[in-house]
């Protein structure tokens, strides 16, 4: 490759042309789960706030219905919510997850929120992802900051974490390298490119050829499960494929242990829909991906847990374009067989006017650290110290939820 020098390559164009891969450097000796069990640990981000009301619908509320008009669910007839304990119902495009809840394998946190109580995308995106209790401080994502806490072992130690998506995660960004994989981002070079590339760091940058040979790696195990193609990574359909490749690299036995994936489409400003339209696409991916999931993990599945998050909720009442406007409290899922399942789990604040933050928004009661808290703690058997001063700092005063992993 005569006519290709260094200077012609980026590090960033090589790692893409070798089939959109971040070729992170792997992790260093870190820990195994609590208690000898090797558990798995998902984090979903759902980029561009969830709107909590509809996914998981207060049918039970006297005032839900009012403040949801257009787009409120119904508890009978066509499109009707998913009951789940005679209060809350779920989008009824989400048939896998209303299984999973009555397998006890899922469970709902709704009224929640991170501490940020302000509705800026970017920077509720970045308090959700550092684990920092204010936005600006955003040098490593709390996830990264878990890999660093644990005690040394042996499986993760092996392993480390997988970062999935187009750009590494904040989540998990930080001093502990990470594996990543971007399924299919950019066009898919020559077969012969990636290797020519390779021989050619191989002589001047050996850490680099090192990595990209590990990424190459990742990329075959992924793409071995049974991707037809013809679905757009980023988009709806695009969540199962992406969902598919990561389960099969977190459920093998040489497999990453924790892995962070972000879906990003969530901000349903107009035409939100409600049991059809396109919040109701948008669940019926995020269904896909995961029995993709579960599906895919096969025996790991009994060890794992999957937490699905946003950065804050969506406003109460409809606005004038059929949507919903950025707000505060929404809903959590874990999902899993690792997961103490069948609940849901709220101090519920109610939807009268004079309940509402701010005269419009669902009411956070339930803190999602508490939530992460608790699962870190029963999974990973995380000290609450690490968890107040390391993974998320000065939050010494939120508790970790107890009892919800089996």
């Amino acid at each position: 490759m005569s006519d290709l020098c260094e200077s012609d390559v980026s590090r960033r164009a090589l790692l893409g042309a070798a089939g959109a891969l971040f070729a992170w450097t792997f992790m260093p000796k870190f820990a195994y789960a609590a208690g000898g069990r090797d558990s798995r640990f998902v984090c979903i981000v759902l980029r561009g706030a969830l709107d909590g009301l509809s996914a998981v619908a207060p049918v039970g509320d006297p005032d839900y219905a009012a403040l949801r008009e257009g787009i409120a669910l119904s508890k009978s007839g066509e499109g009707a919510a998913l009951p789940l304990d005679g209060f809350f119902a779920l989008h009824p495009a989400m048939p896998n997850l209303a299984r999973l809840y009555k397998a006890n394998q899922a469970t709902v946190i709704h009224a929640t929120a991170t501490g940020y109580r302000e509705r800026s995308h970017f920077d509720g995106q970045d308090v959700l992802e550092s684990g920092q209790p204010g936005p600006g401080r955003v040098e490593s994502g709390w996830m990264n900051r878990l890999l660093l806490t644990l005690p040394q072992g042996e499986a993760i130690a092996r392993n480390g974490a997988l970062g999935v998506g187009p750009v590494p995660p904040l989540i998990v960004r930080g001093g502990a390298p990470v594996t990543g994989w971007a399924p299919a981002i950019l066009p898919r070079a020559k077969e012969d490119l990636a290797q020519r590339v390779m021989d050619l760091y191989a002589a001047r940058d050996p850490s680099l050829a090192d990595n990209l040979s590990r990424g190459l790696a990742t990329e075959r195990m992924a793409n071995a499960v049974a991707m037809n193609g013809q679905q757009k990574p980023g988009g709806i359909n695009g969540m199962r494929r992406i969902a598919e490749g990561a389960a099969r690299l977190v459920g093998a036995d040489d497999g990453p242990r924790i892995a962070a994936l972000a879906f990003d489409g969530w901000d349903t400003h107009a035409n939100e829909g409600g049991a059809t339209g396109r919040l109701a696409q948008l669940l019926g991916g995020l269904d896909e991906s995961l029995l993709a999931f579960e599906t895919g993990m096969k025996e790991r599945w009994k060890d794992t847990v999957i937490m699905v998050v946003t950065e804050f909720g969506r406003t109460a009442r409809v606005n004038g374009t059929i949507g919903t406007d950025h707000g505060t409290g929404t809903v959590a899922f874990l999902v899993g067989g690792g997961v103490r399942g069948g609940r849901v789990i709220a101090d519920w604040p109610g939807l009268k006017a004079a309940h509402l933050l701010d005269g419009r928004d669902l009411r956070p009661t339930t803190d999602l650290r508490s939530v992460t808290k608790g699962v870190l703690t029963d999974l990973f058997g995380v000290s609450a110290q690490s968890l107040a001063e390391t993974i998320f700092p000065d939050s010494a005063g939120v508790t970790p939820m107890k009892n919800l992993v089996v």
